[in-house]
């Protein structure tokens, strides 16, 4: 009988993770934001669930999605007011995904390093992470200001990697959209692409050629490494 393949973690030093979408849903709140924004402008609000699979292009992409016809002004404009708005209310009804705080107590008592690589600016990210308790394991938390340029560019992958002490080949790069999937094969970690996220319409995750992709955060735990 064949031994049974070695488990994922106990080939790798460490595990960078997406925020939005991946290690918390966040969507309730930046959808509230949007619809306040919305209701500002006497427009019509994008139902909640359709505006929260947008969740992961953006403040950018939430305001293109309720406002399709803007020019590139008015979307600026209205980034930055649903920005602000998103600001005074950032972990309202914010929380993990169910098993994300059960994966990421693995990962401590193991040892395996872990931190955060958004795309959201480290300002709003980092109060979210200390009011969920987070950052006190948390080794790294980069932010799409933190690197050169953002994802899905390796850039902020590899400042958390150099961060944690660790090499690309011994690391993993979690992630619920296709640019997560990009950025962690362009800096030379293993991918793992999420269902549970924020895909937007017309796009599937077992479609972005990831190393593996699981449904539920436990499912990290049991992925068989590759031999």
């Amino acid at each position: 009988m064949s031994a049974a393949p070695p488990l994922l973690v106990d080939r790798i030093d460490g595990v960078l993770f997406d925020l939005d979408g991946t290690l918390l849903n966040t969507a309730p709140d930046l959808v509230h934001a949007l619809h306040t924004v919305c209701a500002e402008e006497k427009a019509g609000k994008p139902a909640a669930d359709l505006a929260a699979r947008y969740v992961s292009t953006g403040a950018v992409g939430l305001v293109r999605l309720a406002f399709p016809d803007a020019d590139e002004d008015v979307v600026e404009r209205l980034r930055w007011r649903l920005v602000e708005i998103y600001e005074a209310s950032l972990c309202v009804h914010t929380v993990p995904y169910n098993g994300v705080t059960e994966l990421l107590d693995e990962l401590n008592s193991t040892g395996i390093r872990w931190g955060i690589v958004t795309n959201k600016m480290r300002y709003l990210a980092l109060p979210i992470v200390e009011q969920l308790g987070l950052a006190a394991n948390c080794r790294t938390l980069v932010g799409g200001d933190t690197a050169p340029r953002s994802k899905p560019h390796p850039d902020p992958i590899l400042h958390a990697l150099n961060d944690l002490g660790v090499s690309p080949a011994n690391a993993v790069y979690v992630g619920d959209a296709e640019k997560d999937i990009l950025a962690g094969k362009a800096a030379g970690t293993q991918t793992v692409a999420v269902t549970w996220g924020y895909t937007p319409p017309g796009q599937n995750p077992h479609d972005w050629n990831a190393d593996y992709t699981i449904e539920h955060p436990r499912d990290f735990l049991a992925l068989a490494a590759h031999t």
